[in-house]
């Protein structure tokens, strides 16, 4: 995604308190990745590993330092500081930075902003914003429900019933998602979340039916904005002869986005409910995360018969009583 200085001042300057120092100046330069950089040993003439390409935040450690310099100093810093091209430069605690600094950066066309935020209360706020736009993301055809506070990811080909399964569910008083297109962001390394498309919204599309909107039928407690995707649920169509899982004893996983979750396929035949089964898939993921494995502990139970009964007939097998 596309983020400019201009970009992330109209949206978030009320969010990060911010003020322009130069109006105008550096605002077409984008913004390429969401890492936040203190330039404190570049200011101080160490730049072999000056991560310059990265937003430079100044706190009052650097703001002293500059302040402590006399104008000879001042000129060797910054034509040395700003022979790097940097995306924009960001001053906190409503701090102002020497005159110098203004000039340079200006004759640069860097544009550089002041908060009156906290350096710490800052930086956790413009990252949360930064780390949101540049996320990974991808899109998938399908539907993902909130069943029980799961997160369920419904797949399978086009027709197969995704959206009519969706719609029993929101009738159930379960929670939609998004449907038919899933925009799917990964939040953190093991973290992937799940929201509708912006020009779809929470409408879907029943064959038979058209269009309709959930929230206008169903009410506002029938939609979430967004959900942690947990479990894949593909959908397809029931063949004759076919192995499907029967005791659940494979933990099947697939990867989204580097992200591995758990999935299970339920065949569709005529006469399936697919909703029941589809909250037993979440009541089952939950005893799972809480550490109960119901298929595991059947075979170590009947292991453990098995086990007891074969002992049993060992000792039994010579007794003449």
């Amino acid at each position: 995604m596309k983020l400019t200085v201009g970009k992330l001042l109209a949206d978030r300057r009320d969010f990060l308190e911010l003020f322009p120092l130069l109006d105008g100046v550096g605002y077409d330069k984008e913004l390429n990745n969401s890492q936040i950089h203190r330039p404190g040993l570049a200011l101080a003439g160490y730049t072999d590993r000056f991560a310059h390409k990265r937003t430079q935040v100044f706190g009052q450690t650097e703001i002293s330092y500059l302040n402590s310099l006399d104008d000879v100093q001042l000129d060797d810093c910054f034509s040395r500081f700003f022979s790097f091209e940097m995306p924009l430069m960001i001053i906190t605690k409503g701090l102002l930075p020497p005159a110098k600094f203004l000039e340079y950066a200006r004759k640069n066309q860097t544009a550089v902003l002041q908060t009156n935020l906290s350096t710490l209360e800052f930086i956790t706020r413009v990252s949360a914003y930064l780390h949101n736009i540049f996320a990974p993301q991808t899109t998938i055809h399908g539907s993902l429900i909130d069943v029980y506070g799961v997160g369920l990811l419904y797949t399978g080909k086009s027709g197969i019933g995704k959206s009519e399964c969706a719609l029993d569910l929101v009738e159930r008083g379960h929670r939609l998602v998004a449907d038919d297109v899933v925009k799917i962001t990964k939040k953190a390394p093991e973290v992937i979340v799940g929201q509708p498309d912006e020009k779809l919204g929470h409408h879907m599309e029943v064959r038979g039916i058209g269009i309709i909107d959930i929230e206008k039928l169903f009410g506002i407690r029938a939609i979430r904005v967004q959900k942690r995707i947990e479990v894949e649920v593909r959908l397809e169509r029931w063949e004759e002869g076919k192995e499907y899982d029967r005791l659940g004893i494979d933990d099947n996983r697939t990867s989204i986005l580097g992200v591995e979750i758990p999935y299970v396929v339920i065949p569709v035949s005529p006469g399936k409910n697919i909703t029941v089964i589809s909250e037993v898939i979440s009541m089952n993921h939950m005893l799972k995360v809480y550490g109960e494995n119901t298929a595991q502990r059947f075979i170590r139970k009947l292991s453990d018969d098995i086990a007891r009964r074969n002992t049993t007939l060992n000792y039994l097998e010579a007794d003449m009583e």
